[in-house]
């Protein structure tokens, strides 16, 4: 069913709480006192990443499978296409319900992933690696329904996955003590759960404003809106794995439309550097997607000073492989990692002469590329420099300029920059 006008009705929500008490956990919602200081705010964390999956997709994925549980078709098998945690969410329902399932991820899902799929799942669950996209895989599981008669639980487009995650909306309120919340953010990617914590405010806290966010590379969400309806981007970025999708679905569009006061997209090398921090200070373990909401309060610092905010930590399902990754779009989003063609001059004594002319006493070299063509003047080198201080880029390239250092800047020459880089 895809009615345009579907609202889930409190009490939908209620006999979904009421299924999943039994085999999720009510996350905590707690006061994070480092971003309360930094944004003079009063700001909570809903901590779905120490779900038992950890991330809230189990809501969704358990209620849906579990309403279905009377249907003959089951015994057939249950399909899904996800990227990761509605896979693990799936995977945990077929395992405690014992139904046979098959999992399709697109083949550039992290490995951690894959293997708490495999874990979650058992002996219950095949998993199919194919395509590189979720709306590739998506298609190749659709076809598999279609062909062996078995049933597709979707990962955002359907009534009872919006009214699983909607379960989160109760808790927080629940959780809040009556206190009053002036602003949630939650990541969007299909609009699961904007669609679903969105719809409960709407109802029952009709004054909170209900920020989503998306990634920037990935912003079908908010093009949509724009547009009126939904709209298939042609291409994304999918870093965010967990939010990276071409298309929301027709009845999350149709609610976020209703219940969304605002839409922000954020870049990637943001949500990065809020990765990094929440491991470093917080020691919050979140991945891309689980960090998005809490990479938005910076573009609302004025607007939310004194109020009292509620960010989704959605997900902290990240794989330790992809650190160096993330604290690379850190830097290069934070402006302290630069990259350069130099021309040497082909003598010796000509990079010695450039770290002692050119780098300030904390610049350090990260990266460094150079081939010696003994029939030139000059040899190109690509050089990676790491400031401490991003303040300190127009001093550096002072003194590139007074050395007359033959350079080419490469950060801003986003073509260039992804072949050489």
């Amino acid at each position: 069913m895809k009615n345009k006008f579907y609202f889930p009705s409190y009490e939908e929500v209620v006999k979904a709480k009421n299924l999943l008490k039994d085999i999720i956990y009510e996350t905590p919602l707690q006061r994070n006192s480092l971003l309360s200081e930094k944004y003079q705010a009063n700001i909570f964390l809903k901590r779905e990443d120490l779900q038992i999956i950890r991330s809230y997709k189990i809501r969704g994925a358990y209620n849906k499978i579990k309403s279905l549980s009377h249907i003959e078709e089951l015994k057939k098998g249950i399909v899904c296409a996800s990227a990761g945690n509605h896979a693990q969410g799936v995977a945990y329902s077929c395992n405690i319900l014992q139904l046979p399932g098959k999992i399709y991820m697109p083949s550039t899902t992290p490995k951690q992933k894959v293997e708490r799929v495999k874990m979650f799942g058992k002996e219950n669950v095949e998993i199919v690696l194919i395509g590189d996209t979720f709306d590739a895989v998506s298609y190749e599981a659709m076809k598999d329904c279609k062909k062996n008669k078995k049933i597709f639980i979707h990962p955002f487009d359907d009534i009872k996955i919006i009214e699983g995650q909607a379960t989160v909306g109760l808790e927080i309120l629940k959780q809040s003590n009556d206190h009053s919340i002036d602003y949630v953010f939650l990541p969007i990617g299909g609009g699961g759960l904007a669609s679903g914590v969105g719809s409960i405010f709407k109802q029952f806290s009709p004054k909170t404003k209900i920020i989503g966010v998306e990634p920037q590379g990935a912003p079908s969400m908010s093009y949509s809106l724009k547009k009126g309806k939904v709209i298939e981007l042609k291409t994304i970025d999918r870093f965010i794995d967990g939010a990276s999708v071409k298309k929301v679905g027709e009845l999350n569009f149709n609610i976020c439309n209703r219940v969304l006061s605002e839409i922000k997209t954020v870049p990637e090398g943001k949500v990065c550097t809020t990765i990094l921090d929440l491991y470093n200070l917080e020691a919050i373990v979140a991945e891309p997607a689980g960090a998005l909401s809490i990479s938005a309060l910076d573009f609302y610092s004025k607007k939310i000073k004194g109020k009292t905010i509620v960010c989704v930590l959605s997900g902290g399902n990240n794989d330790i492989t992809r650190t160096e990754e993330i604290r690379e779009r850190s830097l290069l989003y934070e402006e302290k990692k630069h990259y350069f063609i130099v021309k040497f001059p082909q003598r010796a004594g000509s990079l010695k002469e450039f770290v002692n002319n050119i780098l300030g006493p904390k610049d350090d070299i990260a990266y460094f590329e150079y081939s010696k063509k003994n029939s030139k003047e000059e040899g190109p080198a690509i050089i990676g420099i790491e400031l401490a201080d991003k303040n300190e880029f127009s001093g550096l390239l002072g003194r590139m300029k007074k050395y007359k250092v033959h350079f080419q800047y490469l950060n801003k020459d986003p073509d260039l920059f992804r072949v050489l880089i």
